[in-house]
């Protein structure tokens, strides 16, 4: 836990660094397939220091962030390969484990391609940890398409919502977003999805 903290000053401290735009874009970028240190952080102290280029960070963290999940997606991806029909790679080594079965991964690889927009939607707009979905992604060789869609609506959601906040109310919104945002953005997340699920069922 200190060592996620100092990670966590660290990361505060580059919003006081004329460097604080390219460092917002690298921590979003590197988020997205392993950082433990989600770019809002950031994101939030730069806006407070400077409110009128709110949208601006809003952009260079979503465009950081989407292209991270690109890289996440080759490292599933990539790890994950077959050779003529045989499993190689990690796909091997998890296997001959038993950590799962070939069938359970046909399951999960199903879901995803049935959901994927908004499978990337959720795990992009809410707390779960995104990085883990961007690599199951590539890992399940779920279509491009939905993958960038997913991921471009939902963060770039998440983060002009930070930043129009910011922009709207200044630093007392700070607070409300540490302790609340999490939960309204994963109650918004149930909603949508729960409407869409619906509609299609009485459809």
């Amino acid at each position: 836990m200190n060592f996620v903290r100092r990670l966590y000053d660290w990361v505060l401290g580059w919003s006081e660094s004329r460097w604080g735009e390219v460092a917002l874009f690298a921590v979003a970028f590197v988020e997205s397939s392993f950082f433990p240190i989600p770019p809002d952080v950031l994101l939030i102290a730069l806006c407070l220091g400077r409110p009128a280029r709110a949208f601006r960070y809003a952009l260079i963290c979503t465009a950081g962030s989407v292209l991270g999940a690109l890289g996440g997606y080759a490292i599933g991806y990539y790890l994950w390969q077959t050779a003529g029909g045989e499993l190689t790679g990690l796909a091997q080594w998890v296997f001959n484990r038993g950590i799962f079965s070939p069938e359970d991964f046909e399951k999960v690889r199903v879901m995803f391609e049935q959901w994927d927009f908004w499978i990337i939607f959720t795990a992009g707009f809410t707390p779960i940890p995104y990085k883990l979905f961007t690599i199951a992604a590539g890992l399940f060789d779920i279509g491009l398409g939905g993958f960038v869609a997913g991921s471009v609506v939902s963060r770039g959601l998440r983060f002009f919502l930070i930043s129009g906040l910011i922009w709207k109310f200044g630093a007392p919104v700070k607070a409300f977003i540490d302790k609340y945002f999490n939960l309204l953005a994963v109650v918004f997340t149930v909603l949508l999805i729960g409407s869409f699920v619906l509609v299609k069922y009485l459809i």
